[in-house]
């Protein structure tokens, strides 16, 4: 039988509706801030095939609106009353790092399976090296705590004491993982419910037939949107600030493929897999949710009424090359994926700009700091907990400024109340607000960042800030719009000993220190100087830009009381314009720098060979020749030859690497 769209739309209300209240339960119920403020956690509705159909659209990780469960839930025999999980990234690839517990419930209706429930949580720690449990100095994932492999935790409803033991004996705050876990187990428990209520209005027959015909609703609604945008290949890349503690950039480079109404995005020109643990964890499947949320996004802003479920991504398909950042193998560290996830988002909408650069926005600020305090109380108890992120604002748009603060394509992730982190966590909340100057200038303006400042009182404190990033490499500007202002992290600052930390993650720290983060301002929209007097004045303001940075970026000339000096602003304005160019992306400083040196010819002799070298040599082969290469300017023509030969040097020394000669032969006649 088919269900009439209209049915159809009904019966994905009540879906969602399901989602939400298994949303509502668990972060109800939930004893980790991370998760009962920041939010991060995910809840689906699943085909017996392990699709997701439905998920809450307001609240909770918008990453796993494609989450395929499939390859977890045939692993198992199901009972009434069975519950699974996992938390290995690398065992069916449903959880992408070790914090993340995926539990997983069959719902059955007169004795067969219609469907599953599941949910993840992201768990402040698991044990492991770090406080917190993740930093990007672990280089294995045996450094990343607790990695627990596809098992039941309850069999007709029993409860796997073993397991809970396992799961207590290795982490540091078990007290809080024994309560989120029961906040999961809550949360499935509540999504079979409201299924049955679904089906008991439906029918179960009716219901099972109308999980599918979501998924090609949606499958629909996403080539309607495909088949809008110019077939044609559109190539971006984008850089994180280090491949490790103290190391070289990190590059991501798609090319989006668009072709009648089905895209490709191809990760191909990644960089290696990484000896720290930003690597991405997706098997290669070509629709693994973290390789297709740039998509989702990027077509949703184009369809707002689109569902969003595993239908959405089937005409698109993504080319992730093992060993590559964006496809790790074991034993590849993972636990800081989604700083690489970030990136690989930007880069997508990126590319996405370049093929409807009319549409589309700057962009986001990235680079969110997601800071956990390791400390004491005044009587010696230990506490460990998330105060929130800290991120950028939204790009600026072709028809509006950016959100301020926001987060954007991280917005997902809460902010924490100051009043709520005081209370539960020995810290002093000194600051917490906009960075005025932060957002990039445009016609229309990129998102000012957030900062928060706090100071801590106990020894033997630490502070983690997972993901932190874009203090080199800044958001970028479209259409003639500027890059934002790169991220800060700093100790004790304004002070004679302060530290800047650019993006170190784990941080000692001792009483009385002062902790500043400032996240990334996102990019500006057209030419600054055709945003509308008014706007800069209401900017100045708010807080938002500065009197000198007015002048400085948008030719607006104020007074000492803030009025607008109209015919300087006419004069500074026209003087400015002589000659101006406009560019494609307006890229900051950080990047200009980098690039005279790796262009895209050096970057594609570099995946050449590569592409060539056992796994396990790549990030080795790569930093030896970025070593070689550092601070040399390409020459006219790109200085793919300068990579060649620092290879072949190489080669000299190591004889395990395959000889350029032997890589060279092996090329397609059109790569040579």
């Amino acid at each position: 039988m088919t269900l009439d769209s209209t049915t159809l739309q009904v019966l994905a209300n009540y879906c969602a509706a399901a989602a939400e209240s298994m949303g509502w339960t668990l972060m109800r119920t939930a004893h980790s801030t991370f998760v009962k403020e920041t939010e991060d956690f995910s809840c689906q509705v699943l085909t017996p095939e392990g699709l997701t159909v439905a998920s809450p659209k307001t609240f909770g990780a918008t990453w796993y609106t494609g989450l395929d469960y499939g390859d977890v839930i045939r692993l198992f025999d199901y009972r009434e009353g069975d519950i699974c999980l996992t938390s290995d990234p690398y065992a069916g690839y449903v959880a992408t790092h070790t914090p993340d517990i995926h539990i997983w419930k069959p719902v059955f209706r007169d004795g067969e399976i219609v469907c599953f429930v599941g949910c993840h949580i992201h768990n402040t720690d698991v044990g492991g090296a770090v406080p917190a449990t993740l930093s990007r100095s672990l280089t294995e994932i045996h450094q990343e705590g607790l990695r627990i492999p596809p098992m039941r935790l309850m069999r007709d409803g029993v409860m796997n004491e073993d397991l809970l033991r396992l799961i207590a004996n290795n982490v540091r705050l078990p007290e809080q993982n024994w309560g989120d876990l029961n906040a999961q187990i809550a949360c499935v428990n509540v999504g079979e419910r409201k299924i049955h209520e679904i089906i008991d209005r439906f029918g179960r027959d009716e219901f099972r037939t109308g999980l599918n015909g979501l998924l090609d609703y949606a499958e629909n609604q996403a080539r309607a949107v495909i088949e809008r945008i110019p077939d044609g290949e559109y190539f971006f890349a984008d850089y994180a600030d280090e491949d490790q503690a103290g190391g070289y950039p990190v590059r991501v480079a798609v090319t989006l493929k668009v072709h009648g109404d089905t895209l490709t995005v191809d990760f191909t020109g990644s960089d290696p897999q990484l000896a720290s643990s930003l690597n991405v964890p997706t098997g290669g499947k070509e629709r693994h949710a973290l390789a297709m949320v740039g998509v989702v996004y990027a077509l949703y802003a184009q369809d707002r009424t689109a569902m969003l479920n595993a239908g959405f991504v089937r005409p698109a398909r993504a080319v992730l090359p093992e060993g590559s950042v964006m496809n790790a193998v074991m034993p590849a560290a993972v636990g800081m994926r989604s700083l690489m996830c970030n990136l690989a988002q930007t880069v997508v909408i990126g590319a996405f700009c370049r093929a409807l650069p009319d549409l589309m926005p700057a962009s986001p600020g990235s680079g969110m700091s997601l800071m956990n305090v390791k400390t004491t109380t005044r009587t010696g108890r230990s506490v460990m907990a998330s105060i929130g992120p800290v991120g950028g604002g939204g790009g600026g748009s072709p028809m509006a400024d950016g959100a301020e603060g926001c987060g954007a394509n991280m917005s997902y992730l809460k902010n924490t109340p100051v009043e709520i982190n005081e209370a539960e966590v020995p810290v002093r909340i000194l600051r917490y607000g906009l960075v005025p100057d932060s957002g990039g200038p445009g016609r229309t303006r990129g998102g000012t960042a957030l900062e928060m400042e706090f100071q801590l009182f106990a020894p033997q404190s630490m502070v983690t800030a997972r993901n932190r990033d874009r203090s080199v490499f800044s958001a970028w500007g479209l259409r003639g719009g500027l890059s934002g202002a790169p991220s800060r992290f700093a100790k004790n600052p304004g002070t004679a000993g302060c530290v800047e930390l650019g993006s170190t993650d784990i941080v000692p720290c001792d009483p009385g220190d002062v902790i500043l983060i400032q996240g990334p301002g996102a990019g500006g929209y057209g030419d600054p100087l055709e945003r509308p007097e008014a706007a800069v004045v209401a900017d100045v303001r708010r807080g938002f830009v500065s009197r000198e940075r007015a002048r400085e970026d948008y030719g607006v000339v104020l007074g000492p009381d803030l009025a607008l000096d109209a015919a300087a602003t006419a004069r500074l304005r026209a003087d400015r314009a002589q000659g101006r160019v406009a560019t494609e992306f307006g890229h900051g400083p950080g990047r200009v720098a980098f690039e005279r040196v790796w262009t895209q010819a050096r970057y594609a002799a570099l995946t050449r060979i590569l592409a060539a070298v056992p796994v396990t040599w790549r990030f080795f082969v790569k930093h030896q020749v970025f070593g070689a290469l550092k601070g040399r300017d390409a020459p006219a023509g790109g200085g793919a030859a300068d990579v060649e030969a620092a290879y072949e040097a190489l080669c000299g020394r190591f004889g395990d690497l395959p000889p350029l000669a032997q890589i060279r032969a092996a090329l397609p006649a059109a790569a040579e």
